[in-house]
């Protein structure tokens, strides 16, 4: 017999207060129930905890109420009586704009399940079911989870806990889009679009990507692992974002960077939003399905530790783009450029050579998702390192006549498309390249010693041509935005000309050798590069002076240019290979 459904009403208590009202109700409670809300979301790894705005808790068996003991931050007991249904009822305080969390407000409202639904401890694995209630005129609701079985309106039905909190709800009302990719459907929902907005083109972009991405991984004629998926995009004034999900996206985008009607090529800031397309379609299959061994099974009430997030996260965001090429939406020379982009990053990244990318994977519940000004000197980037060393793995598997995508690809029939470990990484990498790539694994992933990438690019017959960096990026300073002068130091990088002579976050930037500046880098046009600079600088209410002495022969004083070049045939051929 099935067991009975744990059931979630979902309403809106006050669009202006931002809260929701949640009432659960579950058929069969133990005599001491725990309740307990996550206190992270899957694939974004941080302590968030969402437990912190729910409030007025109160829990009932028909007419008797139940007492709800607070054991911890996010977990709560009741304690039963008889075989009457358990109702919790609770408000839950929703103005997150990021795609983690939940917000409402009277245009729009979104939420994941982390954020609103309590665990019933001991019976995750029960079919759940999600109820809406009324919603405002002219309002609907878009979700990938499945409409309920038996036809009852805004109610829609998970397996499973796990199942339920992956599929984000997006409240409003929406500008609507399908297409079909792979045999499948596929719809995008899009809120707070300007007028002009071009949906027609934005739906034809996407569709050759995700059809890029699901012959990829199965083929001409294969089909994704799903039978339907949704883009829920939140177009707002200044943002960026998206968090994968089985079967869906939540994004977020600059309104300025979506497609207008009349539009032509493809701007910079739509590139961007089509990449982050890219990037988390991708993770439909890489990370969602083949998985860290490390999250098979997810702990939701505390970190979930894996090393593997430089090729998880890593080598989703070496393919995000390079599907772009693929697909024909951008060409050779626009691609090394942002190739380019993300070689420079690294590059310009001091803590590089301080922790390996298998370290911050680790650390990323404290460090990625924790930046402070001495981020860029005491970590890296999972993401941008571990796209490189996606890229260093191609070059070295074209060289002998196969590819990284022969990797994943053998990797997801390896796992059936589940949990793998490194050393699957591993013994795949040899089976491909016919020779084991330990040394380089070790000395990638688990070591700090500089990547290859230019040496390995060469035998691609892809150029890296140095170029000389700006004024602030040279000196080893990142700038933001100062309440007076409008430069002030965000972060000094560790063994630059500016930590040398003493500069510190915080400082704010007045005037280069004695004249005024709104933009360190206009007195690019003046100073030579081995010329020492006089810079006033405001810190803590007082004026200061400091002398910077430019070094260079640093590695901050020039950025990589990538072009292709004429080239062996056999160099073209790797370059080309697929």
């Amino acid at each position: 017999m099935a067991s009975p459904t744990i059931h979630y009403q979902v309403e809106i208590d006050d669009l202006h207060s931002h809260h929701f009202r949640v009432t659960l109700t579950v058929p069969q409670p133990a005599a001491l129930q725990d309740l307990a809300l996550p206190v992270w979301i899957n694939g974004s790894y941080m302590v968030r905890e969402f437990g912190r705005h729910l409030s007025a808790l109160q829990a009932r068996q028909g007419r008797r109420a139940v007492p709800l003991r607070q054991i911890d931050k996010t977990c709560w007991q009741a304690a039963c009586s008889g075989r009457a249904a358990l109702v919790v009822t609770c408000r839950v305080y929703a103005f997150d704009t990021s795609v983690r969390a939940a917000f409402l407000d009277d245009r729009r409202g979104f939420f994941n399940g982390t954020s609103l639904c309590l665990r019933v401890v001991g019976q995750e694995a029960t079919p759940h079911r999600l109820q809406l209630g009324r919603l405002p005129p002219d309002w609907e609701a878009a979700t990938a989870m499945a409409p309920a079985a038996d036809g009852t309106p805004l109610a829609f039905d998970a397996a499973d806990y796990d199942a339920l909190v992956d599929h984000p709800v997006a409240l409003g009302s929406f500008w609507r889009g399908s297409f079909m990719a792979g045999g499948v459907p596929h719809s995008m929902v899009v809120a707070g679009a300007l007028p002009g907005f071009d949906g027609d083109r934005l739906l034809a972009d996407a569709q050759r990507i995700c059809a890029a991405q699901i012959a990829f991984w199965h083929g001409a004629d294969g089909s994704p692992p799903f039978n339907h998926y949704l883009f829920l995009l939140n177009a707002v004034d200044d943002g960026y974002g998206g968090l994968e999900h089985r079967a869906s996206t939540a994004l977020i985008a600059a309104r300025r960077d979506l497609p207008r009607r009349g539009m032509d090529g493809i701007p910079d800031g739509y590139l961007t939003l089509l990449g982050l397309v890219s990037h988390e379609y991708f993770h439909t299959w890489n990370v969602k399905r083949l998985k860290p061994a490390d999250l098979a099974t997810v702990d939701w009430q505390r970190e979930n530790h894996t090393t593997l997030l430089w090729f998880f996260e890593g080598f989703t965001s070496y393919y995000d783009e390079l599907v772009l090429r693929r697909c024909g939406l951008i060409d050779a020379p626009r691609y090394l450029r942002l190739l380019a982009k993300t070689i420079n990053a690294v590059a310009t990244t001091p803590g590089r050579q301080v922790q390996s990318v298998a370290a911050a994977s680790f650390d990323a519940w404290v460090k990625y998702y924790r930046n402070d000004e001495n981020t860029p000197n005491a970590t890296v980037s999972y993401y941008l390192k571990g796209a490189l060393v996606a890229l260093c793995l191609d070059a070295t598997l074209r060289q002998a006549g196969r590819c990284l995508d022969d990797v994943l690809r053998g990797l997801w029939q390896r796992s059936g498309g589940g949990a793998i470990t490194e050393s699957d990484i591993a013994d795949v990498l040899a089976q491909v390249a016919g020779r084991r790539l330990d040394a380089e694994l070790q000395a990638w992933v688990h070591g700090t010693a500089e990547l290859p990438v230019a040496d390995l690019l060469a035998t691609l017959g892809v150029l890296a041509r140095p170029e000389r960096a700006g004024l602030a990026a040279s000196l080893g300073l990142r700038l933001s935005e100062g309440p007076v002068s409008g430069v002030q130091v965000k972060s000094v990088l560790a063994g630059s000309a500016a930590a040398a002579a003493g500069i510190s976050a915080g400082d704010e930037l007045l005037a280069v050798d004695g004249w005024r500046i709104r933009r360190l880098d206009d007195a690019q046009a003046w100073i030579r590069p081995d010329q020492a600079i006089t810079l006033l600088l405001v810190r803590d209410q007082r004026v200061l002076t400091r002398v910077l002495q430019p070094q260079p022969a640093s590695p901050l004083a020039s950025t990589v240019a990538l072009q292709l070049q004429a080239a062996p045939p056999m160099a073209v051929a790797a370059r080309r290979r697929a």
